[in-house]
């Protein structure tokens, strides 16, 4: 079975994040997978990459985003380089607040967790490190 891998880097520009979507619908797109089967790893990555941005504190902000996928799954990794944080110690979102709030931030995570088949934070004071799973078949 065949493993496509993307890597890349990313600085912090506006809408960067699209950039890591547009390879990875390319790479989907070759090993002949629908976009539907994709269409929630947008959600994905687009969080992903925008949390490593605003929640990290790097002076050079950076994003590496890698992709390895094949007719099975799609894994996604996503690293900053920052302060790094304690995963459990995030406060899960209450629907009711937040429905009623003027801050709709703070759904990443259990967003990500929720749409993922496997889903790993690790994070320490070198940084960030999110691998997302998400199962094609």
């Amino acid at each position: 079975d065949e493993n496509i891998k993307l890597k890349m880097t990313l600085p912090k520009i506006p809408d960067i994040e699209l950039v890591a979507i547009e390879g990875m619908d390319r790479m989907a797109k070759h090993m002949g997978i629908s976009e539907d089967k994709i269409g929630e790893a947008h959600v994905l990555v687009t969080e992903a990459v925008i949390n490593a941005f605003e929640h990290s504190g790097q002076k050079r902000p950076i994003v590496r985003v890698e992709f390895t996928l094949n007719q099975e799954k799609l894994i996604i990794f996503v690293r900053d380089y920052g302060k790094g944080f304690q995963p459990e110690s995030v406060e899960k979102p209450d629907i009711m607040k937040k429905l009623g709030s003027t801050h709709k931030r703070g759904w990443g995570l259990k967003l990500m967790e929720s749409m993922s088949d496997d889903f790993l934070i690790e994070s320490d004071e070198n940084g960030t490190k999110i691998t997302i799973i998400k199962n094609l078949q």
